[in-house]
């Protein structure tokens, strides 16, 4: 593990920002991977890798088998705008079979551990095999979202799949994402027009009003400091 590398800060700043990107890029040995979920931070996350200099780069997606059509739409849009191909990872067959017969439709719903046993087998298990092999993981994670992301910093080090996580839009505001969006006529998920600010599986997200939480459509049955999906829990 590189000392350096940890204590990079990436500013919230395009051009300043690329280059503070590039810097940690250029000391990562190996494969690097962005996890592209459809919402806002990854389609920036996903503008500032395409103006980065990496010998081997995976975009990649999680396919829950719950996703939006506006986010099976923008997948092929983003594509046709970056010249990509986004990977699709999917749940194990046996696994979701076993989790739908057990919980039906809605029975995520009926207790945090339930959830977590949806959110595992739909996302966490096929990240596993996502992030298998690589070197460093870029998300679209900003320290603004959530309580429990107010500790982010621009790159750690994730013990949980034992490499590299840069997070470029960590101090990025609401205001500076959307302002960048506009600015480059990037991709945009429609359902952000539908009062939608965090975007998940179907079942667990809904559109939420102007004075809520960034995140207060995500579970919205749960407690705060419960919304994760597992993704990013640190071990």
């Amino acid at each position: 593990m590189s000392y350096e590398i940890l204590q990079q800060t990436i500013p919230p700043s395009f051009s300043q920002g690329q280059e503070s990107l590039q810097r940690v890029i250029d000391k990562i040995k190996g494969a690097v991977a962005l996890s592209f979920s459809y919402q806002a931070e990854d389609v920036v996350a996903l503008h500032f890798l395409s103006h980065c200099r990496i010998k081997s780069l995976e975009v990649f997606t999680l396919d829950t088998g719950k996703l939006f059509d506006e986010c099976l739409a923008l997948h092929q849009q983003t594509e046709e705008f970056f010249k990509i191909s986004i990977k699709r990872y999917l749940p194990k067959a046996d696994d979701v079979k076993g989790l739908e017969e057990r919980l039906g439709d809605w029975g995520m719903r009926e207790s945090l551990e339930n959830r977590h046993l949806c959110c595992h087998i739909r996302k966490v298990e096929p990240l596993s095999r996502a992030l298998s092999g690589k070197a460093a993981w870029v998300t679209g994670l900003r320290a603004a979202q959530s309580v429990t992301r107010s500790e982010l910093k621009s790159v750690e080090y994730d013990e949980k799949f034992n490499l590299f996580k840069i997070n470029p839009l960590a101090f990025w505001s609401e205001d500076e994402l959307f302002s960048h969006i506009k600015k480059y006529n990037l991709p945009l998920n429609p359902l952000y027009a539908q009062g939608f600010k965090s975007i998940g599986c179907r079942p667990c997200t809904r559109a939420v009003r102007e004075d809520e939480d960034i995140r207060a459509g995500r579970w919205w049955w749960e407690n705060p400091e419960h919304k994760e999906c597992g993704l990013h829990i640190k071990e």
